[in-house]
């Protein structure tokens, strides 16, 4: 019997979540690293504006653009088979009108996206709709977001009062009637995450949001212990006793898939 994975589908995605199956995403930026993480079981490849930070060297995603974001897209899909690629909107590509938004979304997927990531909500809710509606999926963004880092005040937990907790939880259920087909929380307390994530109708990723999400998803630069400097608390460096690249990527999928990472003592909050 062929043990040879099919192409992930955003059903396929959804009954996971409704199994339990956890789902392990990455970040990605090229061809040869979204070949090798596919091979290794990566379920969802992430093109994220975070290429900003670890390929650029920029001290934050605000500069990263569309043109950047759509060849990026373009050389992950080409060694894609079977993992899920979604795409970020960069800043400034989707803030002005929903019409806007159409444009920058569908600019990725030509140029082979299969789902697009936006950040925050509230005003956010009627550009999810626009484009679910007119058969774009769209993962929304809560907690800390990182386009908006300036008005966070830096990089804070989002979640952790009365207030907080109660807007993270109002943005996702109004996300997700809007027509958001997947929740992604950075920096959410573990406990809020898993409590949303258990009343959830589709996925929940997860980056420093406890074990009871959905998924987890990391930069695959931190992960490989490649980027300098001090790793947020969430990271765990997976290249540590690993034989090779492609052996620390299937540790993290295992690991993953087995509820061991995250440890919510030591990567959550």
């Amino acid at each position: 019997m062929s043990t040879e994975r099919k192409p992930l589908s955003l059903p396929r995605l959804q009954q996971m979540h409704a199994d339990g199956e956890k789902i392990a995403m990455l970040t990605c930026y090229d061809a040869a690293f979204a070949s090798l993480l596919d091979g290794a079981g990566v379920d969802i490849l992430l093109i994220g504006d975070s290429l900003g930070n670890v390929l650029q060297g920029r001290g934050s995603t605000a500069p990263v653009s569309l043109d950047d974001m759509v060849y990026h897209t373009t050389c992950v899909r080409r060694g894609v088979k079977t993992a899920w690629v979604l795409a970020d909107l960069p800043f400034d590509s989707y803030h002005v009108s929903k019409e806007e938004a159409w444009k920058s979304a569908a600019a990725l997927v030509k140029a082979g996206a299969q789902m697009v990531k936006l950040e925050g909500g509230g005003w956010t809710v009627e550009t999810v709709r626009f484009l679910s509606e007119r058969g774009i999926p769209v993962c929304a963004h809560l907690g800390f977001t990182p386009q908006t880092v300036n008005a966070l005040g830096g990089f804070k937990v989002q979640g952790r009062d009365e207030a907080g907790a109660a807007r993270i939880k109002r943005e996702s259920q109004e996300l997700v009637e809007a027509g958001a087909a997947m929740l992604l929380y950075e920096m959410v307390p573990a406990t809020l995450a898993a409590e949303i994530t258990a009343a959830s109708k589709v996925p929940v990723i997860g980056i420093g949001a406890g074990v009871g999400c959905s998924g987890q998803v990391l930069v695959l630069h931190d992960m490989l212990d490649i980027t300098p400097g001090r790793r947020p608390r969430f990271v765990k460096n997976f290249m540590a006793g690993a034989a090779s690249i492609q052996d620390a990527v299937g540790r993290y999928v295992a690991e993953v898939k087995a509820q061991t990472f995250p440890d919510n003592q030591l990567h959550s909050y």
